[in-house]
């Protein structure tokens, strides 16, 4: 990761406009199809929370907007993507947990088991500072149609959250939020980022 001046990448005019707003955050909300996924989650016995996880890394990896992330008052350019995830822990509460993606679903696979497993065992989050990280948050248990995630004014990563899908005649369904920074990418970026989330979705294997 490094700071780059923002008037020489495609973020300058954003740069300039967002960063000082005091609500600089955009939220899209989108009903993906999640039948692949929860057809391959039974196949192969995967979690159904790490295939998306490992989705969402695959649709950011493939957009450079992900590798610009506005830090404090500085915009910082990062050579790779991380996927948080929420775990709940032996204590009964939750801790944090970023896993690095790989493009191999196995890697990405071992990672997510063997680090959430760690993170509930001792309690203690696992971060990756030198990672471009998308937050996520699955409210698994709950049917929800839609979530806005907190500004807190400190961490300005992108963020998703979902509930539980929902099962219909033909097709299995998934209602998620995105949040992001509006410096970091416009919302025509975060819509194909939908769109591509999708993709990965049908064609995940």
């Amino acid at each position: 990761m490094k700071e780059v001046n923002p008037g020489e990448t495609s973020r300058a005019y954003a740069f300039e406009m967002w960063m000082k707003a005091p609500m600089p955050m955009v939220t899209l909300f989108k009903t993906l199809d999640v039948s692949n996924l929860v057809r391959l989650s039974r196949k192969k016995g995967l979690k159904f929370n790490m295939l998306i996880c490992w989705c969402i890394g695959r649709a950011a990896s493939r957009m450079k907007e992900f590798y610009l992330l506005p830090v404090g008052d500085k915009l910082i350019q990062y050579e790779s993507v991380a996927v948080n995830t929420i775990v709940a822990n032996r204590e009964g509460e939750v801790s944090s947990c970023d896993v690095p993606f790989s493009d191999d679903l196995k890697a990405f696979n071992e990672d997510y088991l063997r680090l959430t497993r760690q993170v509930a065992e001792t309690c203690q989050n696992h971060d990756l500072p030198e990672s471009m990280v998308i937050g996520t948050s699955a409210l698994a248990r709950y049917d929800l149609d839609g979530a806005v995630g907190m500004y807190s004014g400190i961490f300005n990563n992108p963020f998703m959250i979902w509930g539980k899908y929902r099962k219909h005649f033909f097709k299995t369904t998934l209602y998620v939020s995105f949040q992001f920074h509006h410096t970091q990418m416009d919302g025509a970026h975060a819509a194909g980022f939908l769109d591509l989330l999708q993709k990965e979705i049908a064609g995940a294997k």
